[in-house]
C-alpha cells in the first residue's frame, strides 16, 4: 500500500518542450507514487502542450493568454484583456476540479493559473527551471508555499526559506552512456564507431544559428570532418529549406555522407550516447539533460529569450569546468572550428565529462513530489 495518498494536482505552464517534459515529469511522478491521483493540466491555446499533454494520456484545459512582444503590435494592445479572461477562467477550472495545489513550471498559462489559486487561498509550487528568474515567477514566488529550483544562488530572486534545491525534471531514458547504449545509438543513426561524432541540437523549434553555422561549415567544405560525422536535428521549421541546401551541396559535388540531419529527434538518448560532444542551446531543460547524459558541451545561449537566461544557465556550468560558451553572434564563422578542435582533445574533454557529472541532480520529479505533498499534507 502507498505511503502517498492520492491527490488532485493542477499543474499548469509550457510552451516549449523545455516546459512541458519537466511538467509532465511531475505528473508521472505523482500518478506513480499513487495512480488514484488526479492530474489536470492547462496551457495556453495554440501552443506545443496542446498536442504534447493529450498524447502523454492527460487531460488539458486552454486558456487564451498570450505573451507580450517585443515589438509593438496590436495584439499587445489586447494582452491585458486575454489576461483578465485567463485569471478568470482559471478560476472557474480551479472552484470545478477542487485541486489540493496548484504547480506553475513556467510559460505563458502558468501565470493566470497560480494567481487566480493564491486569490482561492489554494497553495502553489513554483518549479523554477533556469538560473536567472522572470519577472512572473519572482512575483508568484512571493505567495507560494514552496519554490523547487535547479541552479543556487537562487535566494536572489525568492524567499530563502521557501528554496528547495531539486534540479529540473527530465525524461527517465537519459542517463549515462554504456558500451552496449553506444553499439544502439551507432546502429540506430547508421554512424561508423571508429570516427568521432558531433550532436547538434538546437531545442524542439530548432535553431536558425545552429543552422547557419553548420551550412557555413558545409559550404567552406567540412574542414577537419576526416574523421567526424555529424547528427544534426535542425528542427521542423526549417527542414525543407535544409533539405534544399543539401541536395544543392550534392549536386556540387560536396561529400556529405557523414552529416544525418533531421527536424525531430526521437531517441534523445541514443543521440547523446553516440556523441562525443553535443552542441547546443542552454535552455534549462537541455542544460538538465546534458548533466544527466555526462556529455561534453559546446553551448550557444540564445540571444531570444526573457532576461537573457540561457546566458545564465550556460554560465553556471562554463565556470565549473563543465562546458564551454560560443557566442550566438559568432557562431556562424567560429562554432564548427571550436568543435572540431575540442574532438582533438580527448583529455579535455574527459574533464569536461567528470565535471558535468557532479552536477547532475538525480530524482529531480520525486524531490518534487515530496515538497508536493508536505504542502497538502
Amino acid at each position: 500500500m502507498s505511503k502517498y495518498r492520492p491527490i488532485r494536482a493542477i499543474i499548469s505552464g509550457g510552451g516549449t518542450g523545455g516546459h512541458i517534459f519537466p511538467a509532465l515529469s511531475i505528473g508521472n511522478m505523482l500518478k506513480e507514487l499513487n495512480p488514484k491521483s488526479e492530474i489536470l493540466f492547462v496551457g495556453a491555446v495554440g501552443r506545443m502542450e496542446m498536442e504534447k499533454v493529450p498524447a502523454a494520456g492527460y487531460k488539458i484545459i486552454g486558456l487564451p493568454v498570450t505573451g507580450l512582444q517585443r515589438k509593438f503590435t496590436l495584439s499587445n494592445l489586447a494582452l491585458p484583456f486575454k489576461v483578465v479572461k485567463s485569471i478568470r477562467m482559471a478560476k472557474r477550472i480551479l472552484r470545478e476540479f477542487k485541486p489540493d495545489i496548484a504547480i506553475g513550471v513556467g510559460g505563458y498559462a502558468s501565470a493566470p493559473l497560480l494567481m487566480a489559486a493564491g486569490q482561492l487561498g489554494i497553495p502553489t509550487l513554483i518549479q523554477e527551471q533556469n538560473g536567472y528568474a522572470g519577472l512572473t515567477n519572482k512575483i508568484l514566488g512571493k505567495k507560494a508555499e514552496c519554490i523547487c529550483v535547479a541552479y543556487e544562488g537562487m535566494e536572489r530572486f525568492f524567499p530563502a526559506e521557501k528554496i528547495v534545491m531539486s534540479g529540473n525534471p527530465i525524461r527517465k531514458e537519459i542517463v549515462p552512456p554504456t558500451d552496449r547504449l553506444k553499439m544502439d545509438a551507432y546502429e540506430f543513426y547508421r554512424l561508423n564507431p571508429h570516427k568521432k561524432h558531433i550532436f547538434i541540437v538546437g531545442g524542439s523549434l530548432g535553431s536558425g544559428t545552429l543552422n547557419n553555422a553548420m551550412k557555413k561549415w558545409i559550404a567552406d567544405g567540412c574542414p577537419g570532418s576526416e574523421n567526424v560525422e555529424v547528427i544534426w536535428q535542425c528542427g521542423k521549421y526549417y527542414k525543407a529549406s535544409i533539405d534544399a541546401f543539401m541536395q544543392e551541396q550534392r549536386a556540387s559535388g560536396a561529400k556529405l555522407d557523414g552529416i544525418r540531419h533531421y527536424d525531430f529527434i526521437k531517441r534523445m538518448d541514443l543521440a547523446y550516447c553516440a556523441a562525443d560532444i553535443v552542441i547546443s542551446r542552454s535552455g534549462a531543460s537541455s542544460v538538465s539533460e546534458l548533466c544527466a547524459a555526462h556529455k561534453a558541451v559546446i553551448f550557444v545561449p540564445s540571444p531570444n529569450v526573457a532576461e537573457d537566461h540561457q546566458t545564465h544557465n550556460a554560465m553556471a556550468l562554463v565556470n565549473k569546468g563543465a562546458a564551454m560558451l560560443v557566442k550566438d553572434d559568432q557562431a556562424v564563422d567560429s562554432l564548427m572550428k571550436v568543435a572540431v578542435d575540442l574532438l582533438g582533445e580527448p583529455d579535455k574533454i574527459a574533464d569536461m565529462e567528470k565535471n558535468i557529472a557532479t552536477l547532475a541532480l538525480k530524482d529531480a520529479a520525486l524531490t518534487i513530489a515530496d515538497e508536493i505533498y508536505k504542502i497538502v499534507d
